[in-house]
């Protein structure tokens, strides 16, 4: 996509020129035939136009159908002007326009259909004083069917250095257009390579062109390739390689010729792989493998041993692969570690696989209960290597193959395979899962349903069924994932059954399966099927598109005189034409204060505002303006700037874009820096520089003196601003007399503390009320005076002075000894207590006395009275 770009930009940067004030569209030269299902652009341009640089685009087509009806695809400007029939492509980035400068651009169709075919209008709307030129301009595509084949036997080949390759590669087409074809062989190094190596090509003008690593051997006549019939083209190999090893493959390609004489391919193919052996001559590596069983039934247990044959084999390394049908099932390596290949990592994962280094000489790969999937022909493949890390081989020995069969149990032998062309889909793009059934008879015959099973990522721990297609052809949508539904394509074709997601999010990242059920005739209605079976797991990841961002880091500076405006600069240099962009604007004092940049503005990409908490008051708002120059150049006015503005400014670009659900950020990058630097006029105010250090207890009042001496211009007004530095180094402004009176305070909390004193004497002290501890610090103060050049003319900046330092420490509050109490509750709790203690005790020894003599009363009355009957029973007896 990069290179069709490039070329669509090129050629429409030399187009020729038309008169000035006359607008004239151009489109691409029609006809233009392409495939159904591939990715189709159409380039527009206009010239001659007035008004913005950027023009906007419309795109119709008129069908055959209804030739002199418009219908509205995509527009640059109206999310609302597609139909109906193309607002869900369009939404999804299925139909988009990618914008090459402000007067061009192309339209991309990525999976053409059958109905796109028809004549396409590119229109501008008119942005000129008065209607000159033409408006629109239109074009022709046709939809064609891809009949382009290749195919290949795959196999594996074994040979010794030296010896001859030969592969053949069947090519055909039946396009009705004259097209040429274009048949070539690459060569992969590993199964791991995703990198493959051209080996040797014929081109569409009918020229051989080897590889450059075949360059030499095709010069000696080592490597040929010819057509040997209608559709078959063979490759010779002589002299092989132990650099030959590894896979090959075949990829034909259909050109056809467009209008303006460009050739472009319309289709390409690749075939199956091959894997190739060479073996060195003259070593001593041998290997064999061997089964404990050779034909079993589903769900038994196949174990193959592969033993390697080499002298002092303890002290050598190597690597085995275990190859089924050719294909890499997986690969120990020489420490012994076992990397299965994708599409068996799930079999694994359940404990259905097992293979590991036994010793150096034997290697065990166990598959438990088989299916009719692990039919085929086993072998294994031994490497050897001067080092475990080392990737390039001494020599590599091929085992003989050992023919596996599985017999079906019961005779059904029914079988399903899952595959996806892409295992990584990006944000909006759509994805196809081919279910591929086989039977040990025809399934044409018999009652078939299939069910679409998935697991979301992270995994849940089991499968939900989005889906059931029923022998009737009914769908049985699931109740655990209803998205689906409205986005998943199901299609059936003889024993393949398709399943497509179109405009992937998040949400279909996950695993996959199908599972097909073969029902008899006469029990279709009793609920149970003849045979059922699930297919492999394939994992499906989502990922958003990378960024493309780059912003302009090139430094530059600004000199202005006070009182002037100015603007700060950001450009975009490129980034993908749908993207939305969010622009922070920060600003570094100079030094020492440049720790940490002050956040300015932020303009996100629905166009908020969020100001900086130093930028946050009115006063900083009306000043610091964030505009959009262009398409790609944002700019930060600063109006009416003063000396204490200056500094290192630079913006920080975040990249947005819509990606079927929502926003997304993809990047950001930071622009270089502009230094705004004041010129200063040559006259100086005489302002009191003398460094000071006063104390302050908190809680009482504090003054900060600014003295300004001699005489000024009567016509002149004065500014100030007082300043405090922190640790950081930092000098933060506490507030700002501006020249016209008014104060300014940048935290609306200090308002009530701080007082200035009016400036008719230059005196311009700052008094502090109620000083905190959080007070202390350097404070400074700078003065500026003002002139106005005429009546109604902007204010200049005539002098400017900063005053010496002053430290203010502050010290706590006088102690007493009642501050003394009260700052400690131990103390104060027990003198507010003592007397209600003292007051109980006192109140309960009165109690204990009074009842002690109370009781010492009634023992003496007591007494009296028995005397007194003593004496009377003395008489009595008398």
């Amino acid at each position: 996509m990069g290179l069709v770009r490039c070329l669509a930009a090129a050629f429409l940067l030399l187009l020729p020129g038309l008169s000035t004030g006359q607008r004239v569209v151009t489109v691409q030269k029609g006809p233009l035939y392409r495939v159904r299902g591939s990715h189709v652009t159409l380039w527009c341009k206009v010239s001659g136009y007035q008004g913005p640089a950027e023009q906007n685009f419309q795109w119709s087509i008129y069908l055959p159908s209804a030739p002199e009806r418009e219908v509205q695809i995509v527009s640059t400007v109206d999310p609302s002007f597609p139909y109906a029939i193309y607002t869900q492509r369009v939404r999804s980035r299925g139909i988009y326009v990618e914008r090459v400068q402000g007067d061009a651009v192309l339209l991309h169709i990525t999976e053409l259909q059958d109905r796109d075919a028809g004549e396409y209008e590119c229109h501008t709307p008119n942005t000129d004083e008065r209607y000159f030129g033409s408006y629109s301009a239109k074009m022709n595509l046709v939809v064609i069917a891809d009949t382009l084949s290749a195919s290949m036997v795959p196999q594996v080949l074994t040979c010794a250095e030296g010896d001859v390759v030969e592969l053949t590669c069947e090519v055909s087409k039946s396009t009705a257009q004259h097209t040429h074809l274009s048949v070539g062989w690459y060569h992969l190094q590993g199964a791991g390579e995703s990198h493959a190596e051209e080996v040797l090509t014929l081109s569409k003008d009918f020229v051989l062109r080897p590889g450059p690593s075949y360059t030499q051997r095709f010069l000696a006549g080592d490597v040929r390739l010819n057509k040997v019939g209608n559709t078959t083209y063979k490759l010779s190999i002589g002299g092989a390689k132990l650099s030959d090893r590894g896979q090959l493959y075949c990829e034909a390609a259909e050109w056809i010729e467009d209008p303006d004489e460009t050739w472009k391919d319309i289709s390409r193919k690749q075939t199956g792989r091959t894997s190739l052996v060479v073996m060195s001559q003259g070593r001593d590596l041998s290997v064999d493998i061997t089964a404990a069983e050779a034909s079993l039934s589903e769900g038994d247990t196949l174990q193959l041993n592969c033993m390697v044959g080499a002298q002092k084999s303890s002290s050598r390394h190597f690597q085995v692969l275990w190859l089924l049908n050719g294909v890499e099932v997986a690969r120990v390596d020489p420490h012994g570690v076992l990397i299965w290949e994708e599409e068996y990592e799930e079999r694994a994962k359940l404990g259905q696989l097992r293979a590991f280094k036994q010793s150096n000489m034997v290697y065990v790969l166990t598959i438990y209960e088989v299916g009719l999937k692990d039919n085929g022909t086993y072998h294994c493949s031994v490497s050897e290597v001067k080092t475990p890390g080392d990737f390039h081989t001494i020599q590599t020995n091929l085992s003989s193959g050992i023919q596996v069969n599985v017999k079906p149990i019961a005779g059904l032998g029914l079988h399903a395979t899952l595959r996806s062309r892409i295992a990584t889909v990006t944000y909006g793009q759509s994805f196809e899962l081919v279910c591929q059934v086989s039977a040990s008879y025809t399934l044409e015959e018999v009652p078939t349903s299939v069910g679409w099973l998935f697991q979301p990522s992270p995994p849940t721990g089991h499968y939900h069924e989005l889906v059931r297609v029923l022998p009737s052809g009914t769908m049985a949508w699931g109740a655990a994932q209803p998205h689906f539904q409205g986005k998943a394509q199901l299609t059936k074709a003889a024993t393949s059954f398709r399943l497509r997601i179109h405009s992937a999010t998040a949400a279909e990242e996950g695993m996959y399966q199908c599972e097909v059920e073969v029902w008899r005739r006469n029990t279709l209605t009793l609920g149970q099927p003849a045979a059922t079976a699930r297919s492999n797991a394939v994992g499906i990841k989502v990922v958003r598109p990378e960024s493309k961002l780059q912003v302009s880091t090139k430094e530059s500076s600004v000199e202005i005189a006070g009182g002037a405006e100015t603007a700060i600069e950001c450009r975009i240099v490129f980034a993908q034409n749908n993207s939305q962009f969010s622009i922070t604007w920060y600003l570094l004092p100079p030094p020492p204060a440049n720790a940490t940049p002050l956040k300015i503005v932020r303009v996100n990409y629905s166009s908020i505002l969020e100001y900086g908490a130093e930028f946050s008051s009115p006063a900083q708002k009306s000043r610091f303006l964030s505009q959009r120059v262009s398409s790609n150049v944002f700019g930060l006015r600063i109006l009416s700037a003063s000396p204490r503005d200056q500094g290192r400014y630079y913006c920080v670009v975040e990249e947005w874009c819509w990606l079927a659900d929502g926003w997304y950020k993809l990047g950001e990058g930071a622009s270089g820096r502009t230094t705004l630097e004041f010129k200063l006029p040559e006259r100086e105010l005489h302002l009191e520089k003398t460094n000071h250090s006063i104390s302050a207890r908190e809680g009482e009042e504090v003054t900060l003196h600014c003295l300004l001496r001699g005489a000024r211009p009567p016509a002149a007004c004065l500014s100030a601003t007082w300043f405090r530095g922190e640790e950081s180094g930092r000098a933060r402004p506490l507030l700002t007399l501006h020249r016209n009176g008014a104060i300014e305070y940048p935290q609306e909390s200090q308002a009530g503390r701080l007082h200035l004193r009016r400036p008719a004497a230059g005196d311009f002290s700052l008094t502090l009320r109620s000083v905190e501890k959080g007070d202390a610090g350097v404070y400074h103060c700078q003065v500026q005076e003002w002139q106005q050049q005429s009546e109604g003319k902007d204010w200049a900046l005539q002098a400017s002075a900063r005053s010496g330092y002053t430290q203010l420490t502050t010290v706590p509050p006088e102690s007493t000894v009642f501050s003394r109490i009260c700052s400690s509750p131990p103390l104060l709790n027990f003198i507010l207590y003592l007397p209600l203690v003292l007051i109980l005790l006192l109140a309960l020894a009165g109690f204990c006395w009074y009842f002690r003599l109370r009781k010492s009363k009634k023992g003496n009355v007591t007494g009296d009275q028995l005397m007194e009957l003593q004496g009377a029973e003395e008489v009595k007896q008398t």
